[in-house]
């Protein structure tokens, strides 16, 4: 990634990574410099998250970052995580589930009702989201992108077979 001059802040809508790319099973490395080039990843993933209708978050890998930051925004509640851990309840619900990396493609994931995440703020800061619902499922499966694991992942074979083929067709 390239770091435009001092003074300069080039925010960039970038591509979004399809499921059959690679980058996308990759363990993304911790964070470790919060420094100027981590806020401009930041500032575009979130870009990138609101150029479209309905999204509710994104991970770095899905736009081809290896490191461990998400951003979020659902129901009000928005704002990103550095190096994220959840602590995750035990009641659990079905809903239907969506990726940008296989869009216009939903379906039924069974996740944690309530989550709360512990990370960093880009600049260093600790931070700490309490979410359930949406929210809940939407922290668990970018925070899971950043393991290199597709919400596919979590389906049976034959629900996972089905799926593909509706994500990846041809």
């Amino acid at each position: 990634m390239t770091t435009p001059p001092i003074g300069e802040l080039r925010v960039t809508v970038r591509p979004i990574r399809v499921f059959d790319d690679p980058v996308l099973r990759e363990i993304a490395e911790p964070v470790q410099e919060f420094d100027r080039e981590l806020r401009l990843l930041v500032k575009s993933l979130t870009a990138t998250m609101r150029a479209g209708a309905g999204r509710a978050g994104l991970a770095a890998p899905q736009i081809g970052e290896p490191v461990r930051v998400v951003v979020y925004s659902y129901d009000g509640k928005s704002g990103h995580l550095v190096n994220p851990r959840l602590e995750l309840s035990e009641r659990r619900v079905v809903a239907d589930e969506a990726c940008l990396s296989a869009p216009g493609v939903w379906w039924p994931l069974e996740r944690s009702y309530l989550v709360t995440a512990r990370g960093r703020d880009m600049f260093g800061k600790p931070v700490t989201v309490r979410a359930l619902g949406v929210l809940a499922r939407v922290l668990q499966h970018e925070v899971d992108h950043l393991d290199g694991v597709l919400f596919s992942d979590h389906l049976a074979a034959d629900e996972r077979a089905r799926f593909l083929e509706a994500a990846l067709p041809g």
